[in-house]
């Protein structure tokens, strides 16, 4: 229906993820009528992140350096790691700007139904840098679903041993939730991590 050009366009769109066929269509649109300079821009900054990004030699978080902006501070809590599943919760946990220790990306979760085991994330780094350091807890901050629950006590059954204490982030209703609208798991969860006041 287009020429082949957008066509190409609006399919690369589509490779972003939550990206369907209408916002790519309309995403390509937009990118035809932006001036020249702005494309070249845009093109730059892709490839320069793409090129440039690692990841921290210690953490698993993106870096432009050999070790993260969080890794090379020394003012940060240095007894306790915040376990995440993905770089973009490290920034998450950043905003909020409660948490003062280190992080560990895993790069994914331990997902026997997609083939991904222990060995298939970054969790021998983590084993490594508890027994490198003098690190008392680990928080564990994966997401609430299945494979998020079984890499979570999978690292718990691992550091346990150790001495370590091992913490999993709170679990219940979001502030400003009504409960009626609640699921089970989320409800069942607030009970759980209830607390006194």
């Amino acid at each position: 229906m287009y020429p082949t050009p957008i066509a190409k366009l609006i399919e690369s769109f589509m490779k972003l993820p939550g990206i369907g066929q209408k916002t790519a269509t309309r995403l390509a649109f937009f990118a035809i009528g932006m001036d020249d300079q702005t494309v070249n821009d845009f093109a730059a900054n892709l490839l320069t992140a793409k090129r440039e990004l690692k990841f921290c030699v210690t953490c698993g978080n993106l870096t432009d350096q050999e070790k993260c902006e969080i890794c090379r501070d020394e003012s940060r809590d240095q007894t306790t790691i915040l376990v995440v599943e993905d770089a973009k919760d490290v920034t998450a946990l950043e905003r909020i700007r409660e948490y003062r220790g280190l992080y560990h990306v895993l790069h994914g979760t331990i997902s026997p139904m997609e083939g991904r085991g222990p060995d298939d994330i970054n969790m021998k780094s983590l084993i490594e840098r508890l027994m490198d350091s003098a690190v008392e807890e680990v928080i564990i901050a994966t997401n609430a679903t299945a494979d998020g629950e079984a890499t979570a006590m999978y690292l718990s059954r691992l550091i346990k041993p150790a001495g370590i204490k091992v913490t999993r982030l709170a679990r219940g209703l979001a502030v400003g939730a009504d409960i009626e609208y609640a699921d089970e798991v989320t409800l069942s969860k607030a009970v759980e991590n209830r607390q006194e006041i």
